[in-house]
């Protein structure tokens, strides 16, 4: 979920609940079986792409061919999370007020039609960015005052309000160059089974099974390590499973169930490469709703989760438990929902749900709403269920909703509690607190009316957090900015407007003769330094 838009994720290790999976002892012929190219790479992923439009394309798979085809202002250092110039040549100058951004850019750069990169092609690929109302447009939208080619190549962009993590955001997927002789600008007008960008790769085809791509011959950078790239679309983890065993795909990224993720890091002759994920899972608490509108209802809820044994049977030990809405490995984590084991935390629970007129010979129901498509879900739910009723006086009554409907209704607020999941659109704690914590428009008796927190059917409003999150993002002090971050983690602590549960882990599996299969610690997978190991003379 990204602003209440599905990312097709489902937690890229648990698909199908463990009861399914005695089909994967029974292979299903290959989806494929054509004869290949021995150098060719083929990736298999059951991830679904619709749009590989920058202005509109906002899910995790699709973001990462979009980093193969094109390029940013700013990229990762491989193997960092620090920033380096891609497009730029060096990390912005700000201005003292801290809205001014000013970037000098790379000279020599074609798009993959020929025309010349410079600063108005930049520019106009940012604005169209955000006039052309796409999923993700509120990223810039939101923050942009005005952006401006102030050389031939130099970009200037001007902000609303300071906002210390810009260059960050700089770099995320959707915001690469386009060609200005490709595209147009115009509320609605996408682009989606095109791309004419920078990128090491180029878009050869984009079918309903599969996307081609090929080298692209006057890329400005490091070539990519294969000539060709296909990406292939399959039915289901048990399809994909298969061709990664027969061969039929060389790569399996996105999604494999754990029973099939546990076979295949035995085999000796498959390669797993895993990594701390970036996606959190959590329950979004309406504290417009009874009985979750009395703070001690939520604080009890929050004592009580059973993050150990969702890590054990659910999740089979794929999955960390996550005490926090900011990941354990990014700077400013606080484990401000940790609980000690003493005093016991349903005896405290207990002590809670009283204040609120709930006891053993009061109980109250409360909806547990998940989305059905993700029956990973269903096993979360039911451990939840059994185990906090059997701590505390609250019966939890599970309500399946499809996740179409489930985006439409939760800013509506029909929603009590609901099993939710976020991503990050670029890698800060900013990005995992002020999505889901602001609002722009609210009191304290009505909640958030107009705001971020609205959308995720929490309904949270705080002035203290609305004023932590302007002080954080004013700040340019490192150290500073992050003690904002951690007091606004021990806020949501206390108010509980949500409860993290589990953070994901993120695998990639391929034959042995494939190389450069890494996962990037901003969780990115770079597709363009996979090749065929040189057989052997």
């Amino acid at each position: 979920m990204r602003r209440g838009k599905s990312k097709a994720i489902a937690v890229g290790l648990a698909g199908l609940l463990p009861l399914l999976l005695a089909g994967c002892d029974q292979p299903e012929p290959p989806p494929f079986t054509r004869q290949r190219d021995p150098n060719q790479i083929i990736i298999g992923t059951t991830a679904k792409v619709t749009t590989l439009d920058p202005a509109d394309a906002y899910t995790v798979f699709a973001g990462n061919v979009l980093l193969a085809l094109g390029d940013r202002l700013y990229t990762y250092k491989p193997g960092t999370t620090e920033l380096q110039p891609q497009l730029a040549t060096a990390l912005p100058q700000v201005s003292s007020d801290g809205l001014t951004y000013r970037m000098p850019l790379r000279r020599g750069v074609v798009f993959q039609d020929g025309t010349p990169f410079n600063a108005e092609a930049m520019r106009f690929s940012l604005q169209r960015f955000i006039e052309n109302g796409g999923r993700p447009a509120f990223l810039l939208k939101n923050v942009v005052a005005d952006i401006q080619a102030t050389g031939d190549y130099e970009l200037t962009i001007r902000l609303q309000k300071p906002f210390a993590p810009f260059p960050r955001l700089l770099a995320f997927s959707g915001l690469c160059a386009v060609s200005p002789q490709a595209y147009r600008i115009g509320a609605g007008q996408f682009q989606p089974r095109m791309f004419v960008g920078t990128g090491p790769y180029q878009l050869v085809s984009f079918g309903s099974d599969a996307l081609k791509l090929k080298r692209f011959p006057q890329y400005w950078g490091t070539p990519p390590a294969s000539a060709q790239l296909d990406i292939q679309f399959l039915s289901s983890s048990a399809n994909l499973y298969n061709a990664l065993q027969t061969g039929a795909v060389d790569v399996a990224y996105q999604f494999l169930e754990p029973e099939q993720i546990k076979k295949l890091q035995a085999q000796a002759d498959i390669q797993t490469v895993s990594s701390d994920g970036t996606g959190i899972n959590y329950l979004s608490l309406n504290r417009n709703q009874p009985p979750l509108d009395q703070q001690a209802v939520r604080q009890a809820l929050a004592l009580v989760m059973p993050r150990q044994l969702l890590q054990e049977r659910v999740f089979q030990n794929l999955v960390e438990p996550a005490f926090s809405l900011v990941p354990s490995r990014l700077p400013g984590y606080q484990p401000v929902f940790r609980v000690p084991a003493e005093p016991p935390p349903a005896g405290r629970a207990r002590e809670l749900l009283s204040q609120a007129g709930i006891t053993l010979t009061q109980p109250v129901r409360i909806d547990l709403w998940y989305r059905s498509n993700l029956p990973s879900h269903i096993q979360v739910v039911s451990t939840l269920k059994a185990v906090i009723e059997r701590e505390i006086p609250v019966q939890l009554i599970p309500q399946p909703v499809d996740s179409t409907t489930a985006y439409q209704n939760l800013e509506k607020g029909i929603y009590p509690m609901f099993l939710l999941d976020w991503y990050p659109d670029f890698l800060d704690a900013d990005n995992y607190l002020e999505p889901l914590m602001s609002c722009q428009k609210g009191t304290l008796a009505e909640g958030c009316l107009e705001g971020s927190s609205r959308t995720f059917g929490s309904f949270y409003y705080s002035p203290q957090a609305n004023d932590l999150i302007a002080q954080s993002r004013r700040s340019t002090d490192p150290q500073q900015r992050l003690a904002l971050l951690g007091q606004l983690q021990k806020l949501m602590a206390v108010d509980v407007p949500y409860i993290p549960l589990w953070q994901n882990r993120e695998f990639v599996f391929a034959r042995a003769d494939v190389q450069g299969v890494r996962l990037e610690p901003t969780q990115t997978f770079p597709f363009w330094l996979l090749k065929k190991a040189v057989p052997a003379p």
